[in-house]
């Protein structure tokens, strides 16, 4: 039997064409999605978002009128201003319960420990505590480990510190009266919330033998979609390793990390 031979025409543009249109929408959907998502108001018109976004009001009604067509916007018809919709809130869930927070941070640890040769922490808020979640080990002969699972109050040690840091002014003050009242005397309490203003500046905690007298940690806040503070990644090592010139590159890392870990969780920055 012959083989017979297929000669193949000039493909036509129109395929290539309907996929940038498409790939084009999408890019423009996402892009009003988030705008509204991250509005300070709990909704918005269509001329804010073409201002924001630099499209024209045409564009953008095109855009969410489809959303609210989707349920994913809902819109109210006085105002004629949009916020999102069962749809959006049925995707956030439906991605926050498939979150493994220790999974999310899992790559971004051993990263750490690959540039540092010391431990990594992920550690969690609970209340008016924190707790290791996980811990990639440093390949050191001597080296620290975290005890996973137990509670530590949130001013003492860097960990802790970062997240108590990271606290709205009302819960930190809150939780500074319920954990200091009787215990710490008013100067202790300016000179956390002094430590605590750093922390705030620099972007990260450091602990030389603050919770553990051998033991040292530079720790960042990990945040989660809603903005919240969720919990901490850190590097830690004997004290002894943790010196003056490390700080700053452990820092550096650490915050880049968690940062990462935080986008991870859907968080996204808004502001300078």
């Amino acid at each position: 039997m012959a083989a017979e031979r297929v000669t193949r025409g000039p493909v036509s543009p129109s395929a290539d064409s309907e996929d940038g249109e498409t790939s084009s929408g999408i890019t423009r959907a996402l892009k009003v999605i988030f705008a509204v998502a991250e509005s300070q108001e709990p909704d918005v018109g269509v001329s804010e978002l073409a201002r924001t976004l630099g499209y024209s009001k045409t564009v953008v009604h095109r855009v969410v009128r489809t959303l609210v067509a989707s349920g994913f916007f809902l819109v109210d018809e006085r105002t004629r201003r949009y916020r999102l919709g069962p749809g959006a809130v049925s995707v956030g869930l439906a991605a926050l319960a498939r979150m493994e927070v220790p999974s999310i941070a899992q790559p971004h640890m051993e990263r750490l420990v690959a540039a540092t040769s010391e431990t990594a922490t992920l550690s969690a808020r609970y209340g008016d505590q924190r707790m290791y979640l996980a811990q990639v080990l440093s390949p050191q002969e001597i080296r620290m480990a975290v005890p996973l699972g137990q509670l530590f109050p949130l001013h003492v040690g860097g960990s802790s510190k970062a997240i108590l840091a990271s606290l709205a002014p009302d819960e930190l003050t809150g939780y500074l009266d319920r954990a200091l009242a009787g215990t710490v005397s008013v100067t202790s309490r300016e000179e956390l919330e002094d430590q605590l203003r750093r922390i705030r500046r620099r972007g990260y905690a450091v602990s030389l033998g603050e919770r553990q007298v051998d033991a040292g940690s530079v720790a960042a806040p990990v945040f989660d979609a809603t903005g919240r503070v969720y919990g901490a990644l850190s590097i830690c090592g004997p004290v002894a390793r943790i010196s003056e010139d490390k700080i700053a590159e452990y820092g550096s890392l650490v915050t880049e990390a968690a940062a990462a870990v935080s986008t991870g969780l859907g968080y996204r920055r808004t502001g300078v």
